[in-house]
C-alpha cells in the first residue's frame, strides 16, 4: 500500500518559503514608502501601498493551486510553478 502525499502539508512548507521571500521585500517597501513620505510623494505611497498588499497576498495563490501529482517529486514540481515572478522576483527553488 503506497504511502499518502499530503498535499495541504506541502502547500503550506511552499507557503512559508514564500513568505521567507516576501518579508525581506516587505522591509525593502517599508524603507521606499518611508522615503516617499518623507518627500511627500503621494504618488509613490500609493504605489509603494499597492506592491506591499500584492506582496501579503501572495502566499494565497498557493491555496488555489490544483496539485494532481501523485509522487512526492511530482507534486513539488508542481508548487514550484506557483511562484508569481511578477511579484516575488526569480524562483530560489528552481
Amino acid at each position: 500500500m503506497p504511502i499518502g502525499i499530503d498535499v495541504n502539508k506541502a502547500k503550506e512548507i511552499h507557503k512559508d518559503k514564500i513568505r521567507d521571500v516576501r518579508n525581506s521585500l516587505l522591509q525593502e517597501k517599508d524603507v521606499e514608502y518611508m522615503r516617499a513620505l518623507e518627500a511627500n510623494d503621494t504618488q509613490k505611497v500609493s504605489e509603494v501601498v499597492a506592491e506591499k498588499q500584492a506582496l501579503r497576498d501572495v502566499p494565497t495563490i498557493v491555496d488555489g493551486a490544483q496539485i494532481s501529482g501523485a509522487t512526492v517529486q511530482e507534486v513539488t514540481n508542481e508548487l514550484k510553478q506557483v511562484w508569481d515572478e511578477t511579484i516575488l522576483g526569480p524562483n530560489p527553488l528552481v
